[in-house]
């Protein structure tokens, strides 16, 4: 007992490993894997195991899994999250804010470029590389529907509340039917599998200085909360159209479970209906998304360049980019120290597999309308889409090449 009680404790993280870089050094290194880093999530997190466990050894298998595990239990951009808590896990907050930014450049700067390049060019409504990219986009969304239905609608009881949340989000046509159809899910799997399931993995090794820090991590939570609650007021009192969109995409920031792609539908009711944006644009952006390294929340940079405009459009795209990663960060920060006690509740467990579930169903009801609705209007369009899924499907053809792809069939078959 009194050896265990005198125990040094292990150093602290930032300082366990002298061989880890700078500051500079940390951003360097995320630079460099934000410029091919292509594939979506979970491409991403393939390289980041080959970089930070197999090829630095900064962690073990073991701390990986489990701060991935973090990163999808929370919502947000999982990759995303998880170089937060590695710049965290190394360098503490200066060194998780410059993981991210570098991570994120390459990617936010092209998203930016192509925003003014459609905003020179005009005309989108009729632009058939234009048309392109939307049918890329049906086509990489069936296929994330397809994929996220198979992982995360395993049995009959889940499909069952994927079918009712894409039927609540269809009817609804909102982000407020989009969250109660989440919300909905959530309640379901509480209910429904409250019983069965089971406690979490053994909790992951402790992170030092950074766990120790239980104050900051609570405050960060408190933030994340307050934020959710008194955005949405404040929009509404004082009318002003930037508090209304850091609303909008702190909003859905915030709502974002099972993958990057749930931001299509929440994104596209909170900005389309008010007219921030035509989905014309909408579409042919998120399908320029699905080429480029990185992660899809660099979207909103996008977005953001298009609804503010000039003269000072890329801030508009990064002031978004902010709004909607914030949520992000402040949960993963928050959570990194209390992630022992929260993995290992049974009902936040089952209250997950409920959510989860449902924003299959949401995902689902987005690529009716609009992504479907918008992209396909023939027989070809849809030969076009189907090729455009065989490909990511079943020959695992990297998204960029796709897009390509149908940007040029559509520009050939339009010159016949």
């Amino acid at each position: 007992m009194t050896a265990s009680v005198n125990q040094v404790p292990p150093p602290p993280a930032d300082t366990a490993d002298p061989g880890r870089p700078s500051l500079l050094g940390l951003f360097a290194i995320f630079l460099r894997l934000g410029l091919v880093c292509f594939g979506g999530p979970v491409a991403h997190l393939g390289y980041f195991h080959e970089e930070f466990v197999r090829k630095r050894r900064w962690l073990d298998d073991a701390t990986f899994a489990d701060l991935v595990a973090l990163c999808q239990f929370l919502p947000g951009p999982a990759s995303s999250q998880l170089v937060f808590a590695l710049g965290m896990r190394s360098r503490r907050l200066p060194g998780a804010l410059l993981a991210s930014f570098g991570f994120l450049l390459p990617s936010v700067g092209l998203m930016i470029g192509f925003a003014y390049g459609v905003s020179a060019l005009g005309g989108l409504a009729d632009a058939h590389w234009i048309h392109g990219l939307k049918l890329a986009a049906v086509a990489v969304v069936a296929q994330a529907v397809w994929s996220m239905g198979r992982r995360l609608c395993p049995d009959v009881v889940r499909g069952a509340i994927a079918a009712g949340a894409a039927a609540i989000a269809l009817t609804a046509g909102s982000a407020i039917g989009q969250v109660a159809a989440i919300a909905a899910g959530g309640f379901a799997g509480w209910i429904l599998f409250g019983r069965s399931e089971h406690p979490g993995p053994p909790a992951m090794p402790p992170l030092g200085r950074i766990s120790a820090r239980h104050a900051w991590a609570a405050a960060a939570l408190a933030a994340f909360a307050v934020l959710l609650v008194a955005l949405p007021v404040c929009a509404a009192v004082s009318g002003a159209r930037s508090v209304r969109l850091f609303d909008s995409f702190y909003r859905s920031g915030s709502l974002v479970f099972g993958g990057g792609h749930v931001v299509l539908p929440l994104l596209r009711a909170e900005l389309v209906p008010k007219e921030w944006i035509s989905d014309s644009r909408f579409l042919a952006g998120y399908g320029a998304a699905q080429a480029l390294p990185g992660p899809l929340f660099a979207f909103a940079a996008y977005l953001g360049t298009l609804i503010i405009g000039p003269p000072h459009a890329w801030l508009g795209g990064l002031g978004c980019l902010g709004a909607i990663y914030l949520p992000a960060w402040l949960l993963i920060g928050g959570a990194l120290p209390f992630w022992d006690s929260l993995r290992n509740q049974r009902q936040t467990r089952a209250a997950l597999k409920g959510s989860n579930a449902a924003v299959v169903g949401v995902l689902f009801a987005a690529f009716c309308n609009p992504v479907w609705a918008q992209g396909v209007h023939g027989v070809a369009d849809l030969f076009l889409v189907a090729i455009a899924f065989t490909l990511l499907e079943v020959r695992h053809t990297p998204p960029w090449i796709v897009v390509a792809l149908c940007a040029v069939a559509a520009v050939s078959l339009a010159a016949l």
